[in-house]
């Protein structure tokens, strides 16, 4: 499983665990909250401003506006600028695409619901899928009546789907069905879920529908067919075509053992027709289970739409270059000489394994270019230093009083 640049771990608790090696020095513990609570109200400030980014240029593409809200917004909405900024808002709360190639593996393959799904990719210009913390468990599945077996599943804790829907014009070429359609053509849909598996990454896809598969139709229609025509050419047409026989001719028949002989044909076609309607009946139990699911991925696991998903994707965003901003801040700050990128990559990945037996893959270079920007890294000749901690106060309240330039002739 490949390592990911997500920190698993909230911002306070980071905080308690950098501050720790000066517990003895109360003063430079004060200054050190003082420091990072101005820069999480600065780092707030920049999502306020994301935020607005977004909603404006998300609103004429927004399937929850009426069409006369949507209105409001042509000539305002832009739709590069928007998919530009929720790519960077993504990109700092360390959320990565799924590659098409696990997309496709989900598609065939299912991890918990064992029934494969259609889904109409002509009903998209393009959809791109997005994760955040990986995991494994187990999960005990049904594999026959009696018996339960306990596989190992991954998980991502969150996976946000991003659907940009085709126009009308083309989506009637592909002969799509648009009264069916959930949104209006041309909308951009967005979903965030929580603690998808892997394989199951098509359930999130509002449009797909259940099918049979392979297994299922050969074990409905071939002992049906093969069945049917045995028990009819052995029993039942031999049985009537004698009756009917001796009808026309006006022959004596054993008309008991016709009988007896029909009924047995007649009895053995009702057992199989019996059989056949149970492995249809258990594609339709398949496709209840699979209802049931997407109503627990609706209400249990779905956890923002459309412009609600910018809410959540803000605040991991903030709270990711919080953390990565303390983390690299602390390191250099305890350092006695300044650091190469790999050095301080190195120290904050060791010190995640051994002391919280975590192994990710830190941001360093986002988290100094970070700093950088805030006037609290130096780097010189490839090697990063941080100022002073009384200097990185004064630095920081500069930088927080500028924000606002009203007052300015």
């Amino acid at each position: 499983m490949r390592r990911e640049n997500y920190i698993p771990f909230n911002k306070e608790f980071l905080l308690d665990q950098q501050i720790a090696a000066f517990a003895e020095d109360q003063k430079k513990v004060e200054d050190f909250k003082k420091l990072f609570d101005i820069i999480e109200h600065y780092y707030h400030y920049e999502t306020f401003n994301l935020n607005r980014n977004l909603k404006q240029n998300y609103g004429l593409f927004d399937p929850d506006l009426s069409e006369k809200e949507r209105e409001i917004y042509i000539g305002k909405s832009n739709y590069l600028i928007f998919k530009e900024t929720l790519l960077k808002v993504l990109k700092n709360g360390n959320y990565r695409r799924v590659e098409q190639e696990t997309l496709d593996k989900a598609f065939k393959e299912s991890d918990l619901i064992g029934l494969k799904l259609s889904i109409d990719l002509n009903a998209f210009k393009d959809y791109e899928l997005y994760v955040r913390g990986q995991h494994k468990t187990k999960e005990k599945v049904k594999k026959y009546i009696f018996w339960k077996k306990e596989i190992e599943i991954e998980y991502y804790e969150r996976v946000m789907i991003y659907l940009n829907y085709n126009d009308a014009d083309y989506l009637t070429t592909k002969k799509v069905k648009l009264g069916k359609m959930p949104v209006d053509p041309g909308s951009i849909v967005l979903k965030i879920f929580k603690r998808v598996p892997k394989n199951d990454l098509e359930t999130i896809f509002p449009n797909a529908i259940p099918k049979m598969s392979t297994t299922d139709k050969l074990l409905l229609w071939v002992p049906g067919i093969f069945g049917g025509i045995s028990l009819l050419t052995a029993k039942v047409i031999p049985a009537l075509i004698n009756m009917y026989e001796a009808y026309r001719t006006g022959e004596a028949i054993d008309l008991l053992n016709s009988k007896t002989s029909l009924n047995q044909g007649l009895i053995a076609l009702g057992i199989l027709s019996a059989y056949c309607f149970r492995q249809y009946n258990n594609f339709i139990n398949k496709k209840i289970r699979y209802s049931k699911m997407l109503s627990d991925s609706l209400y249990f696991k779905n956890i923002g739409n459309n412009s609600g998903v910018f809410y959540s994707l803000l605040n991991s965003s903030e709270e990711e270059v919080l953390k990565e901003t303390i983390l690299a801040y602390s390191f250099l700050h305890r350092s006695k000489d300044p650091l190469t990128t790999e050095e301080i990559d190195d120290q904050i990945e060791t010190w995640f394994k051994n002391k919280l037996n975590t192994n990710l893959d830190f941001n360093t270079k986002e988290a100094l270019l970070k700093l950088k920007d805030i006037g609290l890294g130096i780097e010189t000749n490839g090697k990063w230093k941080v100022i002073a901690l009384e200097d990185a106060l004064i630095k920081i309240d500069e930088l927080w009083d500028n924000a606002f330039n009203y007052n300015q002739k």
